[in-house]
């Protein structure tokens, strides 16, 4: 059982700060900010602004291996809030796969726990849930947060951080040419191709870091996780799937353009998105994808696309979004639901098991976290997951820091736009590691 309170607060980003620096004493953080983004997120399909989880009493923790299966079972018996994450490799739970590729993070692969303390906010208020052994710390808890000095908990300065690339530029060509030649032959028809930029001996302020990537991306789906010496650090943009009584929603992104100072110029980047054929044949290969998933499990003739190829703003990039959504039994359980539709397909390609064997071979590093998602589950087995991307992850311990991007490859793939692209979504993970 969990005791309530609410307060009245406004949660501008200056109060932000305070409560993540004085998360910051927990070993297991989650928040998960959608920095006011109405329009994306929509009331319908999202309940809360804002969610910090913190300091577990109980949790999972397990590699690949009938982690759907373990996560079932601790959800089922649990009925509480659970939050943490699944990482890409999950694919090898669910097909015969295998991840062999180089992994300088060493992130476990599935990752869930049971805060003892929880923060839901809305526009101007929050509602505290802690257990009841803890119940009587609200009050003191609450007086901290709003006493904390936002700054209190950053070190002066990351260390120097030079950035490398796992594929080299030339590499990349000859890599996406393979990629190439297995649309042609009609193995597959998409693929998401992703690639790694990396540091080592690296010694970084993780929630610093967050905070400045969070300023300049201003993402709906926007986290930062701490677990012991595990830190993720994303400013994504996509959701990748929702549920919310028998309702399920899945906003797939496939298609990107840049941004321009010039407002005339930024909406003509804007309309040439919405109309260039390739990002649109990119987008509805991936939203024929989700409706498949979707069918899988969805109550009869009930799959439908709400939008399709309506182009979103941010502050970095024009983006594609599709909304697909469905209804469900009440019987089915919430991990079933995400076991179906998992990995995203923005993240893997079509057909999607053939796409994962032949990114695997193709690839230099191991996904990990990368192109997995964060989220949680409440006590009713609604839950909300975001995709991992435009994110910075970091193993404290082995000073190895990370970002990833990928782009979706087809037959009509121009690889100079392809690599221009990737660059495009990097520049702010960039900026911020290498300032």
């Amino acid at each position: 059982m969990r005791v309530k309170n609410k307060y009245k607060i406004s949660l501008t980003d200056s109060f932000k700060q305070q409560l993540l620096s004085w998360a910051q004493q927990f070993n297991e953080v989650i928040w998960l900010d959608s920095n006011h983004d109405n329009v994306i997120l929509n009331n319908k399909y999202s309940k809360y602004k804002a969610i910090l989880a913190v300091d577990a009493i109980t949790s999972i923790k397990t590699d690949v291996f009938n982690a759907f299966e373990k996560l079932e079972e601790y959800q089922q018996t649990t009925k509480d809030w659970l939050f943490g994450y699944l990482t890409y490799d999950l694919k090898n739970d669910i097909e015969n796969l295998r991840s062999t590729n180089f992994d300088g993070l060493h992130f476990p692969d599935l990752l869930f726990f049971q805060p003892k303390k929880l923060f839901l906010f809305t526009e101007e208020e929050v509602e505290i849930l802690y257990l009841n052994f803890v119940a009587d710390e609200i009050e003191e808890d609450w007086k901290d947060i709003l006493n904390t000095n936002s700054n209190q908990n950053y070190s002066e300065e990351n260390s120097s951080i030079k950035i490398q690339l796992r594929t080299s530029k030339d590499s990349y060509f000859e890599k996406l040419d393979q990629i190439m030649n297995h649309i042609q032959r009609g193995d597959i028809y998409e693929a998401n191709f992703c690639q790694e930029f990396y540091s080592e001996n690296v010694s970084l302020d993780p929630l610093k870091t967050y905070v400045h990537l969070n300023e300049l991306s201003k993402p709906p789906f926007a986290t930062y996780l701490k677990f012991d010496d595990h830190f993720a650090m994303s400013a994504s943009p996509e959701r990748y799937i929702s549920k919310w009584g028998s309702k399920v929603i899945s906003q797939p992104i496939k298609g990107t353009a840049k941004r321009d100072a010039d407002l005339v110029e930024d909406e003509l980047l804007k309309d040439r998105l919405s109309k260039d054929p390739k990002e649109r044949s990119e987008n509805i290969m991936i939203t024929d994808l989700v409706r498949n998933d979707l069918s899988r499990f969805a109550n009869k003739g009930s799959v439908q696309v709400e939008e399709l190829c309506k182009v979103y703003t941010f502050e970095q990039v024009h983006q594609m979004i599709s909304t697909i959504s469905c209804e469900v039994s009440s019987e089915l359980s919430p991990v079933k639901i995400i076991k179906e539709t998992f990995p995203m397909g923005s993240m893997t390609g079509a057909p999607k098991i053939s796409a994962m064997k032949i990114m695997e071979e193709q690839e230099d590093a191991k996904r990990g976290l990368y192109s997995g998602a964060i989220g949680y589950f409440t006590p009713e087995g609604n839950f909300d997951f975001n995709v991992i991307i435009r994110s910075i992850l970091y193993n404290a311990a082995h000073k190895y820091v990370s970002y990833s991007v990928g782009g979706a490859i087809t037959a009509k793939s121009i690889p100079e736009n392809e690599y221009e692209e990737c660059l495009l979504k990097a520049k702010a993970m960039r900026e911020v590691l290498e300032r």
